[in-house]
């Protein structure tokens, strides 16, 4: 019996096509979108902000009604 030695690479004979694509790739291309502008403050910092405000300015108002109150009285009690 002989042994066949195996075979090689030299032995296939490689059939490449002349014209067109070997390999073709499709690779999705990246879709930009318009920008968004986002607000610097959120809408809930901007209505705590809103009502901490307000809440200074009420109690500027009370303490200004309190002094004024004071000095009339003071005034009351100065003239007699």
């Amino acid at each position: 019996m002989a042994q066949q030695e195996p075979s090689t690479k030299s032995d296939i004979k490689e059939a490449l096509p002349q014209t067109g694509q070997l390999f073709h790739e499709d690779v999705p291309a990246s879709v930009l979108c318009k920008p968004k502008i986002l607000p610097l403050k959120s809408v809930t910092l901007e209505k705590l902000e809103r009502m901490q405000r307000e809440g200074q300015e009420a109690i500027m108002e009370q303490d200004a009604a309190e002094r004024s109150q004071l000095q009339q009285h003071s005034d009351l009690n100065s003239q007699t």
